[in-house]
């Protein structure tokens, strides 16, 4: 039987979502809680996508394959997140087709990038605060760019495994929810590693007025992650929804609204 779990996670303490030796992750977290659940059955849980050290996921989905059999739905909600730390928090486990894959049925992902112009002790961990200004007009006029670009290679970390760093981006934007707080809220059907992170540390530049709107375009062609922008911390970043084909089994029951 194949399972969906809906889950969030506060990345602060993990190495992203992936097991990697010498280093405590979420997919291991969750591992862990399954056996539990299962009552010793060795599970790995696959992820919708690879989130990186220290990336929160407001929403995030995983799949397992298992023989044990969910008799109460609430009741294994129940148990998984007695068994889990304090930061992740499980939603919801429903039996679903068993073609359906966590990461390779999912049509579209969407991230913030939330920032604060004032200092915010307790937003701290989640926000990330610019010592600099920044125009926020010009940034949009060079998000709405990506929405025309399909190979990300500059903006992706070298030395991946990736076939290919194609991606289509449906939304690139930034909005101000109040006074001095700022999101980027972006869509795409795939993201690479260091993406979101990479494009941000590049819209900085522009922001500052370190980078035209051409050097952008420039940016884009070279396919050369040395002529974008450092990538920014990965405290304000989080994976906030991902998108699945409706009928086979799959029924969200955490909606996550984007800005607009």
């Amino acid at each position: 039987m194949r399972y969906f779990v809906e889950m969030a996670y506060d990345g602060t303490n993990y190495h992203g979502w992936q097991i990697q030796p010498n280093a405590v992750s979420v997919q291991e977290e969750l591992m862990k809680a399954l056996r539990m659940l299962t009552r010793d059955e060795t599970i790995v849980p696959m992820g919708a996508g690879r989130t990186d050290t220290g990336v929160h996921a407001d929403y995030f989905v995983a799949h397992f394959d298992s023989e044990w059999q969910m008799e109460d739905a609430d009741s294994a909600v129940f148990k998984l997140n007695s068994i889990l730390p304090g930061d992740i928090s499980v939603f919801s486990v429903q039996a679903v087709d068993e073609k359906m894959h966590s990461r390779f049925a999912a049509t579209e992902r969407t991230y913030h990038y939330r920032l604060t112009m004032v200092k915010d002790p307790l937003a701290r961990t989640y926000t990330f605060r610019p010592f600099f200004p920044l125009d926020f007009e010009a940034m949009n006029e060079a998000a709405k760019m990506l929405l025309d670009v399909e190979d990300f290679t500059s903006f992706s970390k070298t030395g991946t495994q990736v076939k290919t760093n194609i991606c289509h981006v449906r939304k690139a934007e930034w909005f101000e929810q109040s006074a001095g707080r700022y999101t980027f809220e972006i869509s795409a059907d795939r993201f690479l590693r260091n993406m979101v992170r990479a494009i941000v540390g590049t819209l900085f530049e522009v922001g500052k007025g370190r980078m035209s709107l051409s050097q952008m375009e420039e940016v884009v062609r070279t396919k050369d992650r040395r002529a974008a922008g450092m990538s920014v911390s990965a405290a304000g970043l989080s994976l906030v929804d991902i998108k699945y084909p409706e009928g086979r089994g799959f029924v969200p029951t955490i909606v996550r609204p984007t800005i607009r």
